[in-house]
């Protein structure tokens, strides 16, 4: 068989963003990632449109959606994330970054729940998001990465 026979019967490689389902799944994470942000004590006050979720809620989908091969409406509406430089004005330490796994992990659970590859998208999306949080902290002293997120208990 020729290289170009072989090429031309390869599958095309599906996208995170198609094999999940495009934006409904990463609106449903989203909204259930905010549903537990609603009500916490350490997040909620970090965000200026405390009353109204709903943009933050679009933003985030809108991201995480472009972020796993959808399309680049984030971007065509707000520019480049830049997300260091957009979380700078609030702190965001080890605490806040645990809490915001916590409610992550727990929608990344919803979302992928009963799906045949749920531990494996499971294990992608966190792979993404531990990181990820971790990076956005501005807090002074030296890093320190979270242990299991599903296993960080709610502040009282």
């Amino acid at each position: 068989m020729s290289d170009t026979q072989a090429h031309d019967t390869a599958q095309p490689e599906i996208s995170f963003y198609d094999r999940v389902g495009g934006q409904p799944f990463f609106d449903q994470l989203v909204d259930t990632f905010y549903d537990g942000v609603a009500f916490d004590s350490v997040l909620l006050p970090l965000y200026p449109e405390q009353h109204d979720l709903g943009p933050a809620r679009r933003r985030l989908a809108l991201f995480l959606g472009q972020y796993w091969g959808g399309p680049t409406t984030y971007d065509d509406e707000r520019g480049h994330p830049r997300l260091r430089m957009r979380h700078m004005p609030f702190r965001v330490g080890p605490l806040e970054r645990d809490r915001w796994l916590h409610h992550m992990a727990h929608a990344v659970d919803v979302a992928t729940g009963g799906r045949d590859d749920a531990i494996e998208l499971q294990q992608m999306l966190l792979g993404y998001f531990v990181p990820a949080a971790e990076h956005l902290r501005n807090d002074t002293g030296l890093p320190i990465s979270s242990s299991d997120p599903r296993r960080t208990q709610p502040s009282s």
